[in-house]
């Protein structure tokens, strides 16, 4: 896996800071560079072992950041960004999750009150502080301690999609060494929840110290925060990881159990304890004569064990069949499984299409046929090019109004003409706070599909505005319904059940963005869509090629939420999708 995230990141610091203290234009230009470096099919440090220039060679990334750039693949650290950091010594990626605190908010905050960090914040609104530095008010204020509990949580978790790769490099690593005879990812970036507090790995080794050692000694580890002889803590690029080694009869257990949930966990341990077993990290256990045993010398271990070396042995002993990590969560898995009634869930591989991705004719920042043969690529079966429609939240001129959607159509249709793929001529609408769509009809009616998506107003209700979408004749597919954008905003409240309702009744898919940024519908909702028969989509809203490779973020949302491969519209046959539109 390449650094090229960790960068960006630090890119997008730079320009916080820079703006923070007032400088103009220039965070522009790091946050232009920070997306580009993100998005690069080459490794930033192997560019950088080539030098400077390899590095000005990414697109949006001068002299200046590509210096700083080798500077800091070379030392670990930047000058430049270190002097910013003392000029201004404020946690800013905590203090800018708070909504409606940016960067020039942070700076002025710590000249006026010394805010440093979310204690310091909070403590200021609260003794109505803020609304005496000029330019906030007591509404302001407010606002900005309401956002705080959000704030916490976002900065105390990562992304899914940060987290897991970094969890699977480790795994690969581990899984080719010699001491360690089996390893897999656990917790709950083994359900695929969208956040993650830390990733957990558990190996299996007739020599747990072996594998510990294993861990510690990878070159990605950048600092090892404790190790003993059967499990150890490391930092790689700010994700901590941790690492539990089993012997390999145990690995079973221990699996099922540190893959939890704890609600999944404790209807486990009931059902079992309704059997006279015992289930724990060490396997399951038969305690009906346990009153016997050894209590003191045998520990958790009591009684005979009856499994324990493979997870599926674990459910198979108390009577179920191997219940998938996305379904965990304690709500209803356990009956379904003992019913024999467990959905028949999505595959990544199911998958035929992608019906929601754009172009550099609005935002993307990949030509058309780029993006048609990066889904070839994918192996997909067709594609909806949907690039942006004007309107509000399309930021910068982004958007392409009536005229301009009108000049793409054919050039849409050339480029499926050019394909082996068949593509749709699409569009993504806004979805105005009344419920209107951003797009004359007559030209909606021309489309092969429409997305329908809320891009501002995203606070409060949206419950009305999105039902109002669905009703729409022209309108297919409602997209990112929430708004919501992980760790950074927490979009508008739905009523799902009525969403849903309206979805079924109109035949309007409701999308799974599979963005590692969104992941919206989240999996509570999309189990309330599947419940009410709507049909689900999961689209990755592609701005570049790679970022096809998300689409599997989106199929294991789907899954949390129970959705079987016959709700999900694009693991249909182009012909099927064309019969939904």
């Amino acid at each position: 896996m390449s650094r090229n995230d960790e960068v960006a990141r630090l890119l997008e610091e730079f320009a916080d800071r820079l703006e923070a203290t007032g400088v103009e234009y220039k965070p522009r230009s790091y946050r232009a560079a920070a997306e580009n470096v993100r998005d690069h099919p080459v490794a930033v440090e192997d560019l950088a072992r080539e030098g400077q220039d390899a590095v000005a060679e990414v697109e949006a990334v001068g002299d200046a950041i590509s210096a700083k750039i080798v500077e800091y693949i070379e030392t670990g650290a930047v000058g430049e960004l270190e002097a910013l950091r003392e000029e201004l010594p404020a946690d800013i990626g905590a203090l800018t999750g708070v909504e409606g605190v940016g960067p020039k908010t942070v700076g002025r905050l710590y000249e006026a009150l010394g805010v440093e960090d979310l204690d310091d914040l909070e403590a200021a609104a609260e003794a109505g502080e803020i609304r005496e530095v000029s330019g906030f008010g007591a509404k302001t204020e407010q606002n900005i301690l309401d956002g705080i509990p959000f704030a916490r949580q976002a900065h105390s978790r990562q992304l899914l999609g940060e987290g897991r790769p970094q969890g699977e490099r480790v795994l690969a690593a581990l899984e080719a060494h010699e001491a360690v005879t089996d390893c897999d990812l656990a917790g709950s970036i083994r359900r695929w929840k969208p956040t993650v507090g830390d990733v957990d790995l558990l190996a299996a080794s007739d020599e747990p110290a072996a594998a510990v050692d294993a861990f510690t000694s990878l070159d990605v580890v950048d600092t090892v925060v404790e190790a003993g002889a059967q499990k150890a803590s490391a930092r790689i690029e700010g994700v901590q990881v941790d690492l539990r080694a089993v012997v390999p009869a145990e690995f079973g257990g221990a699996l099922q159990y540190f893959t939890g949930s704890r609600d999944h966990n404790v209807a486990l341990r009931n059902r079992a304890i309704d059997r006279d077993l015992k289930i724990n990290e060490y396997g399951v256990f038969d305690v009906a004569d346990a009153a016997e045993a050894d209590h003191a010398a045998d520990g958790q271990r009591v009684g005979e064990r009856v499994a324990g070396d493979t997870e599926a042995g674990i459910y198979e002993a108390v009577d179920l069949p191997w219940i998938p990590p996305e379904l965990r969560e304690g709500r209803g898995e356990i009956e379904a499984a003992a019913a024999g009634e467990l959905p028949d869930l999505v595959t990544v591989e199911a998958m035929c299409g992608d019906l929601h991705v754009h172009t550099d004719w609005s935002d993307g920042r990949a030509t058309l046929p780029s993006m048609v043969a990066g889904a070839e690529a994918a192996g997909h079966d067709y594609l909806a090019v949907t690039d942006h429609a004007t309107g509000p939240g399309m930021v910068g001129g982004v958007g392409l109004d009536d005229d301009r959607l009108r000049e793409q159509l054919p050039a849409v249709r050339e480029a499926g003409d050019d394909a082996d793929i068949d593509v749709f001529a699409g569009v993504e609408a806004n979805i105005g706070a009344d419920g209107s769509v951003s797009v004359d009809d007559d030209l909606l009616a021309d489309l092969d599909l429409v997305v329908a998506s809320p891009h501002a107003a995203l606070e409060g209700d949206g419950t009305d505005r999105l039902v109002a979408a669905c009703e729409h004749a022209a309108v297919d597919v409602i997209g990112h319904p929430t708004g919501r954008q992980l760790n950074q905003r927490a979009g508008m409240d739905v009523d799902i059940d009525r969403l849903a309702a309206a979805a079924a009744e109109t035949d309007t898919a409701l999308e799974v963005n599979a963005s590692p940024r969104r992941l919206d519908l989240g999996g509570g909702m999309v189990r309330a869509a599947v419940d009410a028969g709507a049909t689900v989509v999961v689209n990755t809203d592609a701005h570049h090629p790679g970022a096809y490779d998300a689409l599997r973020y989106g199929v294991h949302t789907a899954r949390r939420g129970w959705a079987e491969p016959d709700q999900v519209l694009n693991t249909r046959t182009p012909d099927g999708v064309r019969e939904f539109l």
